[in-house]
């Protein structure tokens, strides 16, 4: 049904009975979620659902619970992310890779991983930005999905995407490009940034 519910514009309403993402892009992180399986093997795997939870130090992503990620984070109560550069296109989608049929996932082999600092886990390099986190909590029952909360223990961020006084975001975020998703199965690059207008008086 279309109509019009402001002068320049008209709407299309659509059916609520069955998600609505799928009908319109719409911009999202996109993240490499690091786990531990059983057998002490590394898994990663891209998430898009992804941010932080609040403005202290907590960080949710939604996951199926036939994932392994989420299998992982309940037997180890850890997990890590990493926040892939433009040029990690390719590794991203290494991680996306389905499992093979005894349950590995050889697709992870061909990622260059390090040991995460704080808890037992792995971190992507090249990633931009690492978070260590502790399992805090699952929301569950999301439509068959839950929603997996924790508390970031350790960060660590590329000095070329450090905040400093003496650079101004434009120029940083210029200078080292962020990778965004485009929801369905796209991406983008965000390399130009403009100051939002707060109004006076704004408080978050």
């Amino acid at each position: 049904m279309t109509e019009q519910l402001h002068h320049t514009h008209r709407y299309v309403s659509l059916p609520t009975d069955s998600p609505v993402w799928e009908r319109f892009p719409m911009v999202a992180p996109l993240v490499l979620v690091g786990t531990l399986e059983p057998d002490g093997s590394p898994d990663v795997a891209p998430k898009h659902l992804a941010m932080p939870m609040s403005w202290e130090n907590w960080f949710g992503f939604v996951c199926h619970p036939d994932h392994g990620t989420y299998r992982n984070i309940i037997a180890t109560e850890v997990f890590t992310v990493g926040y892939p550069s433009p040029e990690m296109i390719l590794q991203t989608s290494l991680a996306a890779a389905p499992r093979a049929s005894d349950g590995s996932k050889p697709t992870v082999e061909v990622l260059s991983l390090t040991t995460a600092r704080e808890v037992e886990g792995v971190l992507v390099e090249g990633c931009r930005l690492h978070l260590e986190c502790r399992l805090d909590r699952i929301v569950d029952d999301l439509g068959g999905n839950v929603l997996i909360i924790g508390r970031v223990v350790a960060a660590h961020v590329s000095e070329q995407l450090l905040r400093s006084v003496d650079v101004d975001d434009h120029d940083l975020v210029h200078g080292s490009p962020l990778l965004a998703y485009v929801h369905p199965g796209r991406v983008a690059t965000v390399d130009e940034t403009v100051s939002f207008p707060y109004h006076v008086g704004f408080r978050r």
